[in-house]
């Protein structure tokens, strides 16, 4: 999708609701996403992304 670069609050999915979703299925494996950072830094725009999308560094309350 153009414009799909850094996985953060720009973009238009909502990464920690998705992987709490995931998580709630019992799926006990990886998940993959292909990105191209767009800042200078590449290696800041991948920890953002794994802070968002790493459920025990970035927990979202969900209602059950």
């Amino acid at each position: 999708m153009p414009g799909r670069h850094e996985i953060d609050e720009t973009q238009e999915l909502y990464y920690p609701a998705i992987m709490q979703a995931i998580v709630k299925t019992g799926f006990k494996g990886f998940v993959a996403q292909e990105f191209i950072p767009a800042r200078a830094n590449k290696l800041t725009s991948l920890q953002q992304g794994i802070t968002i999308c790493d459920i025990k560094l970035a927990p979202l309350a969900l209602s059950t």
